[in-house]
């Protein structure tokens, strides 16, 4: 076991091509390690599709709850068979939703009852009109609904539109579970990398660095996931509302939505220590970092729009956080700072 204060990135002053070649290592040992982490995920694919469905199932969900209940709200014509507070009720507790329909009474009668016979309509005469013998009845219709479960609706269902597509959903899922479950040693990786180029005393800070990074990183792969994908769904649906037209999303589709945005996340929120790596080894300081913050800030919603996809949400979702977590590094620079000054001043009076 090594001991606490031994280096884990013992490594001598480097020229320009061993950096390149320590690179290259890095680079390779990441590799096989994503490809380990993709193994594994190839057999926990099939449920981790089924947790990815579950936002977009529950945004679809609720888009057509809602637009149930504002048809039966705005219905003009022949009153509905069941009141605004039945619908309400059977919509919103017990999670029922329905399609309109609508019949002649008379007709749908005699369907449901097998021991009406039907009337016998005398044939018209040969000389008759053809629009009589054509005519349809229209206004006589009256609506019916027809209820099934929601989670029976077909509309709320997730579709693929060719063989090979549900075999590229299960490989993109691998890649995700591999890249959570590789992170930590990719970023060791990383930050080896970078010890690599730094002095004895700099090598320590990733040490520190190392495992509040693969904190971070999975900090926003989980805010991404179960928190923002809810609300930036709902608000692209509203859009389908606005114009008149039903969503029918393809799990491909939203799969590779579901890559993007939390891995846009996670490098995100690397954010404060990235900034705390800067200031200790002497790039920033503190007063750059406070002077400098409106320029942060436009940085931060410029970085927030490129690594987010083409919508409002999603970029504010990011770029709110990572404006707290700004804030956030500047404090933890300035508390580092006061401890090495009382370091500092307790090495100086214990020389004294």
């Amino acid at each position: 076991m090594p001991r606490a204060d031994d280096d884990l990135f013992q490594s001598s002053t480097m020229t320009f091509g061993e950096h390149l070649e320590e690179l290259r290592g890095c680079l390779i040992r990441g590799a096989l390690g994503l490809v380990i982490g993709v193994i594994i995920g190839l057999a926990v694919a099939r449920p981790v599709v089924h947790i990815i469905e579950q936002p977009l199932r529950r945004a679809l969900g609720d888009y057509y709850s809602k637009k149930a209940i504002d048809t039966a709200v705005g219905w003009t014509g022949v009153p509905l068979p069941y009141s605004e507070a039945e619908i309400r009720h059977a919509v919103e507790k017990r999670g029922l939703t329905y399609e309109l329909r609508e019949v002649h009474p008379d007709r749908l009668a005699r369907m449901l009852d097998p021991n009406t016979t039907p009337a016998v309509t005398a044939k018209p005469p040969s000389d008759a009109p053809s629009a009589e013998m054509d005519t349809f009845d229209i206004d006589s219709l009256v609506p019916i609904m027809l209820w099934q479960p929601l989670s029976r609706d077909q509309r709320v269902s997730i579709t693929t539109l060719s063989a090979q597509e549900a075999f590229g959903i299960y490989m993109k899922a691998s890649i995700l579970v591999g890249l959570v479950l590789a992170s930590p040693w990719i970023f060791y990786q990383l930050w080896s990398f970078v010890a690599a180029g730094l002095y004895p005393h700099e090598k320590r800070l990733i040490h520190v660095f190392l495992p509040v990074s693969v904190a971070l990183f999975l900090a926003g792969v989980f805010l991404a996931f179960f928190f923002v994908f809810d609300f930036v769904l709902a608000y692209l649906l509203t859009f389908n509302d606005w114009l008149g037209l039903d969503p029918d999303p393809r799990i491909s589709e939203w799969m590779s939505f579901v890559l993007v945005l939390p891995l846009g996340f996670g490098i995100g929120f690397q954010l404060p220590l990235v900034m705390l790596f800067m200031e200790r080894i002497g790039i920033f300081d503190v007063a750059a970092y406070t002077s400098q913050w409106r320029l942060a800030v436009l940085t931060i919603f410029i970085a927030s729009a490129v690594l987010t996809p083409a919508d409002p949400y999603s970029m504010l979702f990011l770029a709110v956080p990572l404006c707290l977590l700004y804030l956030g590094g500047v404090m933890v620079c300035r508390w580092a700072g006061a401890r090495d000054q009382a370091t500092a001043r307790q090495a100086t009076n214990a020389s004294q």
